[in-house]
C-alpha cells in the first residue's frame, strides 16, 4: 500500500493569506509600479476612486490606501511567470519613477523590485516544488526580526493562534507560520536595525475565529474590534513569559466573512492592443492539469 505524509497537508487554523496593506502617498506612482511595471491587475469592482487601490495577485492582493508611506520591514514574495517580460516592464516605467526609491535587480532565482517608497517585492517564476501549483500568487511575506526571537515566534503562532509553525536554520534562522496552502508568514533573524512599526498590516482568514480571540484578549493583545467577522492584533509575544518579540498588525477574518475567497480578476500582462489575441485576456493563477502533482 502506498504511504502518504498526511501531516504535509495540515493547514491548522489559517486557511488563506489574502492581502498586504501599505499606505502610499501617490496613487499614480503606485499604478505605474504595481500594475504597469510588475504586471498585476487593479481590482475593477472595489476601491476604484483615487483614495485607495486594491491590486490582485492571483487569489491575494495588495491594498494601497492613500496616506503617509508605509514600508514593510522585510519583503513580499510573488509568483509571476515571464522573467524577461517582467524586466522589460520594469525598464519601461523606470523613467517615470526617477527620483523615487524605485529600483530593480536580477538575482539567480528571482527579480527584486523596490516600489517608489521602499517596499521590496521578490518576484519568482512558477515552481511547483517550491510554491505549489501557483502561476500567480503571494507565497509568503517575510519580516526581519531581532536575533533570538525566531524560536519564540514559532511558539506564539501554534499556541495562541492555532497556526502550525517551525524554525529552519539552513539559510539563517527563520520561523515559518503556515497561513494557507503553500503560503507562509516568515520571520528571519537579522542584525540590521529596523525602523519603528508604521502601521502596515497583513490579513489572514482563520477557521477557529473565537479561540485565538479569547487567548489574545486574555493577554491584552487585541488592538482593534472591526466588526462581527474581523478583529486585529499587532504584538507577537513569547507565550512562555510574555516577552515582546515583534510588532506587525494582523487583520484576522473569519471564514464566514462576506469577502472570503471573492473571485479576483487577473489580466494577462502580455496582452496588448497591438498584439491582441482572443481568449488571452485573463491570466490563470494555477497550473493546468498537465502539471498535476500526482
Amino acid at each position: 500500500m502506498q504511504q502518504f505524509d498526511r501531516a504535509a497537508e495540515d493547514l491548522g487554523n489559517a486557511i488563506h493569506l489574502e492581502h498586504v496593506n501599505v499606505q502610499v502617498p501617490d496613487q499614480r506612482l503606485a499604478t505605474l509600479f504595481y500594475v504597469a511595471g510588475i504586471g498585476l491587475t487593479r481590482d475593477p469592482y472595489l476601491m476604484v476612486s483615487d483614495s485607495n487601490m486594491w491590486v490582485n495577485v492571483g487569489r491575494s492582493q495588495f491594498h494601497l490606501p492613500s496616506g503617509r508611506p508605509q514600508v514593510l520591514r522585510g519583503h513580499t514574495a510573488i509568483v509571476i511567470a515571464g522573467r524577461q517580460a517582467l524586466l522589460a516592464r520594469l525598464a519601461s516605467v523606470a523613467p517615470k519613477l526617477e527620483g523615487t526609491a524605485f529600483a530593480y535587480r536580477e538575482h539567480n532565482d528571482h527579480v527584486e523590485a523596490t516600489c517608489p517608497w521602499g517596499n521590496r517585492l521578490r518576484c519568482y517564476e512558477p515552481d511547483a516544488r517550491r510554491f505549489g501549483r501557483v502561476t500567480l500568487g503571494m507565497p509568503y511575506v517575510e519580516f526581519e526580526v531581532p536575533r533570538g526571537t525566531a524560536e519564540a515566534i514559532a511558539r506564539f503562532y501554534p499556541e495562541i493562534v492555532g497556526i502550525p509553525a517551525s524554525v529552519a536554520s539552513g539559510d539563517g534562522v527563520v520561523a515559518r507560520a503556515r497561513v494557507g496552502k503553500d503560503q507562509y508568514l516568515q520571520f528571519r533573524e537579522s542584525d540590521r536595525a529596523q525602523p519603528e512599526f508604521d502601521g502596515h498590516h497583513v490579513q489572514i482568514y482563520i477557521t477557529d475565529f473565537s479561540g485565538p480571540y479569547k487567548r489574545l484578549r486574555e493577554r491584552g493583545l487585541i488592538s482593534r474590534e472591526d466588526n462581527q467577522y474581523q478583529y486585529r492584533f499587532c504584538d507577537i509575544i513569547d507565550p512562555k513569559d510574555g516577552r515582546h518579540l515583534f510588532t506587525v498588525e494582523h487583520e484576522v477574518r473569519s471564514a464566514t466573512h462576506p469577502m472570503y475567497l471573492r473571485p479576483l480578476i487577473n489580466r494577462n500582462p502580455a496582452q496588448t492592443n497591438r498584439t491582441f489575441a482572443h481568449g488571452h485576456d485573463q491570466a490563470p493563477w494555477a497550473m493546468g492539469p498537465d502539471q498535476y502533482d500526482g
